[in-house]
């Protein structure tokens, strides 16, 4: 299923999971320092901020408040769901209150793409016993239905994998094959991690509060015509910052029979781009040939038409802006048919690994697999 040709993509970024505990701490001034970076460089290119959970490291109003304080400075809009921490006092009333947050479950359009909002730890007894609860599953099914009747994609936002549900597992991952899902983007893991089971792509990203591996940072993600693409960026990386939105990397195809996931003799080569300067070029290329020009730059959209071989290749896209920074992302992609093996498990089954330039290890090093318990 594909967006309306000329929509923009669905573009957001990820500030993963804060626990956050005292002012002035790590975490926090972390925090500080990524709406800082958004606001510098980024808010009038992304379509909001999400925060998957996990926000409060207890709970507490105090700490609530800490959060409220730093996101409320930020100029994109923001959203944020709870996890089981932000659960402890076995309530949501602190989160509410203390960010100020809209009541969910609740669904909005925005470029095009049904976004979703879920709260999977309130119907749950605390902890990880995460749960939707009957009547937000009847809620959920009827705006997947709504979705696919209006020929729009969807994204779900989660806390955790729908594996993850007590008693909801197989219902909920059932529900998300038979729909136009993409993508759904959670928190809980601690690490960064993608996963594909042939429909769906789950995209978790690295907690900010408790890492144990690699560095701080947030991640970009986006949904350009039902192509899923996602990017981590250190907090101690230069900017501007690329993203190829369209083709499909080989590891992202969900729909091979899908128009725009599966590439004739040409295509269309589609970035977005993001920094304080201004960017003054955007090339691409294929393989080791001649990098080529390619257009826009309105909202940092750039486009090209490429000419592309009868085989997997290499597409890289390269920006600069007008103080001579550059960055440069390249995918792998596929010219195949070969239709998709679907294991629709909604967990972490599908995962695609280790991709280092994406800051994806593989190593699951978390409290869910095989970090810390913290």
């Amino acid at each position: 299923m594909s967006n309306d040709t000329n929509q923009r993509p669905l573009r957001f970024l990820h500030i993963g999971d804060l626990h956050i505990t005292e002012a002035g701490l790590q975490n926090h001034l972390d925090l500080r320092r990524i709406v800082d970076e958004v606001n510098a460089n980024v808010s009038g290119g992304i379509d909001f901020v999400i925060l998957p959970g996990d926000n409060a490291d207890d709970g507490t109003p105090e700490q609530f408040r800490i959060v409220h304080d730093e996101m409320s400075r930020l100029t994109a809009p923001w959203h944020a769901i709870p996890g089981d921490h932000d659960f402890k006092p076995k309530s949501l009333d602190n989160f509410y209150a203390g960010l100020k947050a809209r009541r969910l479950p609740y669904v909005t359009e925005i470029s095009g793409c049904r976004c979703i909002f879920l709260d999977v730890v309130s119907c749950g007894s605390g902890g990880p016993d995460f749960r939707l609860g009957a009547s937000r599953l009847i809620w959920l099914r009827e705006q997947l239905d709504a979705a696919r009747r209006d020929r729009k994609v969807a994204a779900v936002f989660m806390h955790t994998y729908p594996a993850d549900l007590r008693g909801e597992a197989e219902e909920l991952t059932t529900l998300f094959d038979d729909s136009t899902v993409a993508l759904v983007d959670m928190g809980h893991t601690h690490y960064n991690e993608l996963a594909n089971d042939g429909r769906t792509i789950y995209a978790a990203t690295r907690s900010t509060g408790q890492i144990e591996e690699g560095d701080v940072g947030f991640s970009f993600a986006a949904i350009d015509r039902g192509i899923v693409s996602w990017r981590f960026k250190t907090l101690k990386s230069p900017w501007p910052f690329v993203m190829i939105t369209a083709p499909a990397d080989r590891r992202l195809v969900t729909q091979p029979d899908s128009p725009d996931q599966i590439l004739g003799a040409s295509c269309e080569v589609r970035a977005s781009a993001w920094g304080a300067v201004a960017i003054a070029k955007a090339l691409f290329k294929v393989d080791d040939d001649d990098w080529r020009l390619m257009q826009g730059g309105d909202g940092g959209l750039f486009t090209a038409s490429a000419t592309v071989p009868d085989r997997s290749f290499r597409l890289s896209v390269r920006v600069t802006d007008h103080r001579g920074g550059q960055d440069t992302d390249t995918i792998e992609v596929a010219r195949s048919r070969t239709p998709l093996i679907r294991k629709p498990t909604g967990s972490d089954a599908g995962s695609i690994g280790a991709w280092p330039e994406r800051h994806l290890f593989g190593t699951q090093l978390g409290p869910n697999r095989n970090g810390r318990k913290w």
